[in-house]
């Protein structure tokens, strides 16, 4: 070899050396270098400790350095997203508390309504009632009232022997007959009735002094004919005069058959 040569050897290799490819540790710290920046200075440092443990390491301790922003961004996410879920968590949670309470606000004015509608209508019922008590009241009241004066009205049966006795004498003359005919008369209706003017027979049904039967036929000498003597004698002796002419003859029938 030349000296030539030999002199020029250790240029070459200087030259080899630098211009001779960069392996991939050299790469990543060259690179990180020049950057300049705190995620590849982060790198630039995991390279110096790879490089010191070893080159097979520096490949997991690189990335691991480069993933660090990485993951810090996903955390930041995920922190996020957890506080929006609690977030919608707490409006899902007060929405239904709202929900909730206004159901029960709901169904409280219900059951106040329903209890407010049934107290009115057990008031109501119970005004009724007491109206129709005081109708009813009022209307039994009247009626008795009504009841009493009609009592108070109506003529009164009056049983008194003499004074119809002396009503017959009276006004025998007017049939054609003479005072002795009241003799007869006496004793006829004197075994009839004695003279009173409610006499009932309680087998026939025959009423009053003259004892007709049926008792409604006196009706036909006035509508008082229960009560008024006065009514039933004047029946009485139309009666004799019509169908024996004279109360002595009818006496004389009555002897005879016990009836006239």
């Amino acid at each position: 070899m030349s000296e030539f040569n030999d002199q020029t050897r250790p240029s070459a290799r200087h030259r080899d050396e630098h211009n001779a490819p960069l392996n991939k540790s050299q790469a990543i710290l060259k690179n990180a270098a020049r950057q300049g920046k705190s995620g590849h200075r982060m790198s630039v440092v995991a390279g110096v400790v790879a490089a010191a443990l070893g080159v097979a390491s520096l490949g997991t301790a690189a990335n691991a350095a480069l993933n660090l922003p990485e993951a810090s961004r996903v955390a930041d996410t995920q922190a996020a997203a957890q506080v929006s879920t609690n977030k919608s968590a707490e409006i899902s949670a007060s929405m239904d508390a709202a929900a909730a309470k206004g159901a029960a606000d709901r169904a409280a004015a219900d059951k106040a309504a329903a209890d407010k509608a049934a107290a009115d209508k057990l008031a109501a019922d119970q005004a009724a009632a007491a109206q129709a008590a005081a109708e009813k009241a009022a209307a039994d009241q009247a009626a008795a009232a009504a009841e009493a004066a009609a009592a108070a009205a109506a003529p009164k049966a009056v049983d008194d022997p003499a004074a119809a006795k002396a009503y017959a004498a009276s006004i025998l003359g007017s049939y054609g007959w003479s005072a002795g005919e009241m003799t007869a008369l006496n004793t006829l209706w004197e075994k009839e009735s004695g003279w009173r003017t409610t006499a009932t027979n309680a087998s026939s049904g025959a009423y009053g002094i003259v004892q007709s039967l049926p008792a409604g036929k006196m009706a036909s000498a006035g509508a008082d004919w229960q009560t008024n003597y006065q009514t039933q004698i004047k029946w009485g002796l139309n009666y004799i005069k019509e169908r024996y002419g004279s109360p002595s003859a009818a006496l004389a029938f009555h002897l005879a058959n016990n009836w006239y």
